[in-house]
């Protein structure tokens, strides 16, 4: 804001004033209505990083804003903005700005860069006041009794703390204020970002050391910031303004680059253009191709990745249409008639951007091997793609009023009540502003900074939440999702769904399959917690290796920094916690304490009876050779029982051994070489199988395992326990049944014991097989 408001003294990214826009040529209305949506910011933007300031007389007061304004909301009251220049002008006579201009420039170049996007006028009010806060004698009662509530709630988020009250701890306290604000209400953010973007453009006489903190800040906060609200067209600007203060040589040869380009008097991107709306003309689809230039760092980031650039690379070709269906229309035709590169392909209508972003991409190539980037997208979705969140306009305006976020981009938005699991009809609390834009990870942002401890904390976390651009979707079995950043793991989740009370989980099931805490989350998979009964759990200090968000790191570092002997629990490697043993009464381990089941032996942990004699082993299914005569094994590693699909090998001895085909085993034989030996089974349905159950730890559930395998009529052969050193126990038991057909049931019934969460097959780990 006014600290960082000054222009520029010397040669470097500079841009024009709102004086600059009074020198554009005059354009018809109804052409200048037509061409809007295309905002010309990059236009802009780009003439202030290759040509010099321009400085002149003020605009003519309000007069571009409401054109501006006007073009993009025809019926609106400008009323509201002429009163507000009003006081923002008489609030801020005699101050000036650091290059020597009267200081209400700042505030109506701010407003400009707004209504070029598309803002409504409600924010464009509030833009013109967004200093007279902090820097006049206005105050926010002023500002509600003259222009409502709303205006005051965006001034007040966009005013900063004062240092003399906060000290070092007023830049990280402003922010925070800030995005609680924007939590409530988008529009905050957006004048921040118009503000910086605008101080940005006019930081050349400042020392070079604040030069490069405030860059710095912008490049670490705001800029990931605008791209999270989605409005690219500020956020591709101040990557070109803190490229050319951080990294003045690369910025300087890629300005040489792009001029040396310009000076090319052939254009490919021109002739793919030309042949493209051939194309598409033939095809009777009505469509607008543009060249779209390249901003400098994306330039950049080309040549590092590229070497020697081509003409090609200094742009892509934008097309835009009308319908979403002509989208996939243009797609097809120039995959028909050009050579389309296909690896290049993504579809970001059928599945958007968290940023609300649309687009068809593509790519074609030339004949002398040159490859065009094309992006496909109506016209809505290119306003949301270059305005994001400030193209929705009020999100407090009626539906007939005002596009929603549904509206916005095509009806693929999600609605904060979805991205929440809030029911929509839920009204908020008294005093509680709902903003049906709030995305879910500025509600996480939102969770975790209430946590922060203290300003420095929650400074650094949030640089590094917010260098986690990418976004993915995991469900949860009952049907609701959480939104995480790219690279979450279990831990996160946990924390996400439940947040302290996760540290009581102990594991989770992804994709129906048991899975370490430390496991990464993909975009789509599911995710079952499974949280252990213990009200006296604690976490792992090794969880927070594995947490990626704030949220966990947060909750975790709180736990231990108020339980300095605790999270002591050490690890199977994989991020799940392991406890100390439970022990018996007698002092045993539970892993050794056995339990006599009704009517048959007891079995213990080394699975021999505690009779002291063996077990007539029962004869199990019978199973047919071909060619008969041969001796049969079931194997142990698979354990097959009938009706499973099983194949025999024959091994030393002439003995043929049963798999199930889907055993590792089976697969490990056959790229030996060993021929396969037809079996099926015979009209015996005896069998015995080994069956792993998994479990909470917790007293007397050998004892209720054991008696719901009895009460089924099924033998325990075997059974051994594991230590439940994980506070998860595993047990793996050996059973004879009278029939195969019984076993859905006994599985049934040994998942119905409390504290079991998971019954299995038994599949151990393949070992090679003797020859």
């Amino acid at each position: 804001m006014s600290a960082e408001a000054t222009n520029p003294a010397t040669p470097g990214p500079v841009a024009p004033t709102p004086s600059a826009a009074a020198t554009a040529p005059a354009v018809p209305r109804a052409d200048r209505r037509k061409s809007r949506p295309r905002i010309d910011l990059r236009r802009l933007g780009r003439a202030a990083l290759l040509g010099p300031a321009v400085r002149g007389k003020l605009p003519d007061a309000i007069g571009h804003v409401a054109e501006a304004h006007r073009a993009h909301h025809p019926d609106a009251d400008l009323d509201p903005l002429r009163r507000a220049y009003v006081l923002a002008e008489s609030s801020h006579r005699g101050q000036m700005r650091k290059s020597g201009e009267p200081y209400i420039t700042h505030p109506l170049a701010v407003t400009l860069i707004l209504a070029e996007l598309g803002a409504e006028t409600t924010t464009l009010t509030a833009s013109l006041l967004h200093d007279t806060v902090e820097d006049t004698d206005v105050t926010l009662d002023q500002v509600r009794e003259q222009f409502g509530e709303e205006v005051r709630y965006l001034v007040d988020g966009v005013t900063k703390l004062e240092k003399v009250d906060y000290g070092a701890a007023a830049e990280p306290e402003t922010f925070r204020k800030m995005l609680v604000a924007t939590g409530s209400d988008v529009r905050v953010m957006s004048i921040k970002l118009a503000d910086r973007l605008h101080n940005m453009r006019t930081l050349g006489v400042m020392r070079p050391e604040k030069q490069a903190r405030i860059a710095k800040v912008t490049r670490d906060v705001l800029i990931p910031l605008a791209e999270r609200l989605g409005v690219q067209a500020l956020k591709t600007e101040m990557e070109d303004l803190v490229f050319a203060i951080l990294h003045r040589e690369e910025y300087e040869h890629t300005r040489g680059l792009i001029a040396e380009n310009a000076a090319r008097p052939d254009d490919p991107l021109a002739e793919v253009s030309d042949e493209m709306r051939g194309v598409l003309r033939e095809a009777g689809i009505q469509a607008e191709v543009l060249i779209r230039p390249r901003h400098f760092v994306s330039v950049h980031r080309v040549a590092r990745k590229r070497g020697r650039l081509r003409g090609t690379d200094f742009g892509r070709l934008l097309v835009l249409v009308n319908e979403d269906a002509d989208c996939y229309g243009v797609l097809g035709e120039l995959h028909t008639c050009m050579t389309p590169v296909v690896s290049e392909f993504k579809d970001f209508i059928a599945v958007p951007k968290f940023n609300l972003y649309q687009s068809l991409h593509t790519a074609v190539a030339r004949p002398d091997g040159q490859v065009v980037e094309v992006l496909i997208r109506t016209h809505q979705m290119h306003k949301v793609a270059e305005a994001g969140v400030v193209a929705l306009g009020n999100p407090y305006a009626p539906a007939s009023d005002a596009p929603t976020p549904d509206t916005a981009v095509s009806g693929a938005a999600v609605s904060d009540a979805e991205a929440t699991d809030t029911p929509a009809s839920e009204a908020p609390a008294d005093g509680e502003r709902a903003d049906p834009t709030r995305p879910g990870w500025l509600s996480r942002l939102l969770d975790w900074q209430r946590a922060a401890p203290d300003p420095d904390t929650f400074w650094s976390t949030l640089r590094e939440d917010l260098a986690q651009d990418r976004e993915i979707t995991v469900f949860r079995p009952d049907g609701g999702r959480l939104g995480l950043p790219e690279g979450a793991t279990c831990v996160d989740a946990a924390y996400a769904q439940y947040g302290e009370d996760a540290h009581a989980c102990i594991g989770a099931r992804v994709n129906g399959r048991l899975a370490t805490l430390s496991t990464v989350l993909k975009d789509g998979d599911t995710v079952q917690l499974l949280m252990g009964q213990d009200p006296a759990s604690e976490p792992s200090r090794e969880w927070l290796e594995h947490a990626h968000t704030p949220a966990a790191r947060i909750a975790i570092q709180r736990w231990l920094a108020t339980h300095p002997g605790g999270g002591t629990g050490t690890e199977d490697g994989g991020g799940t916690r392991r406890e100390p043993a439970e022990t018996s009464a007698s002092g045993r381990s539970a892993a050794t304490a056995s339990a006599r089941p009704p009517g048959g032996p007891r079995a213990d942990a080394a699975g021999g009876t505690a009779e002291g004699a063996p077990v007539a082993r029962p004869r199990g299914a019978d199973v047919l050779v071909d060619p008969p005569g041969a001796a049969v094994r079931l194997a142990g590693c698979c354990t097959p029982v009938p009706p499973d699909e099983i194949t025999g090998f024959a091994v030393r001895g002439g003995v043929v051994t049963v798999h199930r085909v889907e055993c590792a085993a089976v697969a490990h034989m056959k790229s030996r070489g060993r021929t396969e030996v037809g079996v099926r089974w015979g009209d015996t349905t005896e069998c015995r199988v080994t069956l792993v159950a998994e479990s909470f730890g917790r007293p007397h559930l050998l004892a209720d395992l054991t008696e719901a395998i009895s009460s089924t009529g099924v033998d325990i052969v075997s059974a051994t326990v594991e230590p439940p050193s994980q506070q998860r126990v595993r047990h793996t038991y050996t059973l004879q049944l009278p029939d195969a057909a019984r076993l859905p049931a006994l599985m049934r019934a040994m998942r119905d014991v409390p504290g079991v969460y998971d019954v299995s097959r038994a599949q151990h780990q393949h070992q090679t097989p003797p020859s």
